[in-house]
């Protein structure tokens, strides 16, 4: 087996061809062939798994550091990331693997060096950082990523998250993108979150400060914080170079399509 075939093995480059952006002619034709897109994105992972920059990419996928990351901006320009995240969502959800019933939210920093999206972190000596806000179901599988400076209150990412739960389909009835029920600490302890959960007929389950102990948190959200420890295995996200929030959040969006991967082939 090549790099290229461990890195994107065929299930997930059948899944990949699905929504891959077409690739531009030139109308007057001639110049360089170009270069396979299997051969690209296993690069584009290799750099988001490994963690290293661009110009350290390998020779041995073929192109240059300058062509992947080139193709990685055209991907991402044409939103290629959503779509592959929303479709192998949507294979989950046909074969009944998403569990509704109870879901949960979080969010953990990470250092940020460069970018829009970036603010002192309160909890690394207000050093430059980001956030990464996510939504996972019962069982871990992130159903929502949202990306902010890591200045920002959790509470501020509630809405804008449960907002962003695409329509994901179901094995029975029609899509779905609300969840019974969301659990979620201290951090989003506020009436107005909750009454606006509940006019989206979702029951609110918010650890209550001063009231609830911190000891029993873990009890149902511990599926989320095991999440945030697999995204961890995107290595690009723990030091990101980018100066786009799109491309930070594209990494962000690599992850969890790995994520969702395995869980297929299991």
């Amino acid at each position: 087996m090549t790099i290229v075939e461990r890195l994107v093995p065929d299930g997930l480059w059948e899944l990949f061809a699905r929504v891959v952006p077409v690739a531009p002619v030139r109308p007057q034709g001639g110049g360089r062939r170009r270069h396979g897109d299997r051969e690209v994105l296993a690069a584009i992972m290799f750099v988001a798994t490994s963690g290293c920059t661009w110009r350290q990419t390998p020779e041995v996928f073929g192109p240059s550091w300058s062509t992947v990351y080139r193709r990685f901006t055209e991907w991402s320009r044409a939103r290629f990331w959503a779509k592959l995240h929303r479709l192998v969502l949507d294979e989950l959800g046909a074969r009944g693997e998403l569990d509704w019933s109870r879901c949960a939210i979080d969010s953990v920093n990470m250092r940020a060096m460069k970018g829009d999206l970036t603010g002192p972190n309160p909890v690394d000596r207000g050093k430059k950082g980001s956030k990464i806000h996510l939504i996972t179901d019962r069982t871990g599988l992130p159903l929502s990523i949202g990306i902010s400076a890591a200045n920002t209150h959790d509470s501020l990412g509630l809405e804008p998250l449960v907002r962003g739960i695409p329509p994901i389909r179901s094995r029975r009835g029609p899509r779905r993108r609300r969840p019974a029920k969301l659990h979620a600490d201290k951090g989003y302890d506020y009436d107005h979150l909750r009454r606006w959960l509940r006019s989206r007929n979702i029951v609110p389950r918010i650890a209550r400060r001063g009231i609830e102990s911190s000891a029993r948190l873990g009890r149902h959200r511990w599926t989320v914080e095991r999440t945030v420890s697999w995204l961890g295995g995107c290595r690009r996200l723990h030091r990101p170079y980018e100066r786009k929030p799109e491309h930070f959040l594209a990494f962000a969006g690599i992850a969890a399509t790995l994520i969702y991967y395995r869980r297929l082939t299991l």
